[in-house]
């Protein structure tokens, strides 16, 4: 199988007549998702489950098995039972997380960028399985995608190493081109970047971040927080079979309309989550002071939200909330069922407690 030659953007053979109503649709419905998020006070911590649940699909579509509440029981040192396969997994949707915050901080001095690629895939990588995949660096050798370490049976084989830099230079140059419509643009970066697979390992990871970071900076978006490894991991097949459509017929089309359905219906189930969440926030910061009549209520629900499955120490750390006074608020927590305990204190092991309405609405988990 040859190297995959990349098409220079912008494409010329877009087809924007059949893709209007399409267009017309994914922008109305990131349209209302970003109505949404401009109506939560701080969406970072009220909508972090989603940020951590995004984390952990994206991952899983590169072969990762945690899953969401597993990452957060690792949060809170509930690794008993967990080998280090699973821990090595965790870790790396942890670093996940960790470069998508660390992208949004470099964007307030750099615009997207190859360096803001770059310094996303270091962070990406850090301390994990990849670490000693170049982090941080275009790749220099040739790489490919297939069931074995033998080339000969790849599935996909990207551009030769000689031209990553002059093709990841035409990617970048098109970041900033002025396309006729955004989403459809993003599309196009998107899987432009997986094609042309810059890094020895992390592109699909980096190909997804990609998508929040650039509704983002281009005013689409209110805050970088927007999912689509959920539509994406529940059709995988789809997913890579458009692909395969890119690279072997140029059918960019294809992959362009399947990008905007999912642009649809995910925004749709985004919003719908960040809905119920602010309505329990809202619904909560009611009923809260009323359970456990103190200065501290405020700070005590955003802690619950910005970690759910939790330690007390970590509460306190969060909320600062004096020791005592801290254990009666959890305690007043769980009488009300608002708390559930998932492991009684032991030894030196902790009591760990989880918020189950957030848990409810970020994964439909029932905690008992």
């Amino acid at each position: 199988m040859k190297p995959y030659e990349p098409l220079k953007l912008p494409l010329k053979d877009i087809d924007w007549a059949g893709l209007v109503p399409l267009i017309g649709e994914a922008n109305a419905s990131v349209a209302r998702y970003d109505g949404m998020l401009q109506s939560i006070v701080n969406p970072g911590i009220l909508l972090s489950p989603l940020t951590t649940q995004e984390a952990v699909l994206s991952s899983r579509i590169e072969g990762t098995q945690a899953s969401f509440e597993e990452v957060l029981e690792y949060e809170a040192n509930m690794k008993e039972g967990m080998g280090e396969s699973k821990q090595a997994d965790i870790s790396e949707i942890l670093n996940y997380r960790r470069a998508m915050a660390a992208a949004v901080k470099e964007m307030k001095k750099l615009p997207l960028c190859l360096n803001l690629v770059k310094k996303l895939h270091a962070f990406l990588l850090d301390s994990v399985r990849g670490k000693h995949r170049a982090p941080g660096e275009f790749r220099r050798v040739q790489n490919f995608i297939g069931p074995s370490k033998n080339i000969k049976e790849a599935t996909f084989v990207p551009p030769s190493p000689e031209k990553v830099l002059p093709a990841m230079g035409n990617w970048e140059k098109y970041l900033h081109y002025e396309e006729k419509d955004r989403l459809v643009q993003l599309a196009i970066v998107k899987a432009q970047f997986e094609l042309i697979h810059p890094f020895l390992d992390g592109n699909g990871r980096i190909g997804r971040m990609l998508l929040p970071l650039f509704l983002y900076e281009k005013g689409i978006l209110s805050s970088p927080m927007f999912y689509l490894s959920a539509y994406f991991e529940e059709r995988r097949d789809i997913y890579y079979e458009k692909f395969q459509g890119i690279e072997r017929a140029n059918d960019w089309n294809s992959w362009i309309r399947f990008f905007l359905q999912a642009v649809i219906e995910q925004s749709r189930i985004n919003t719908a989550k960040a809905k119920a969440i602010l309505g329990l926030y809202n619904r909560m910061k009611k009923e809260t002071p009323e359970i456990i009549k103190s200065q501290y209520a405020l700070a005590s629900l955003d802690a619950l939200f910005a970690k759910p499955i939790f330690t007390p120490a970590d509460f306190i750390a969060i909320t600062k909330i004096p020791r005592r006074t801290a254990f009666l608020i959890l305690e007043k927590l769980q009488k009300t069922k608002i708390l559930k305990k998932l492991r009684g204190a032991t030894g030196r092991k902790p009591a760990v407690l989880a918020f189950g309405g957030l848990l409810r609405i970020a994964e439909g988990r029932k905690v008992v």
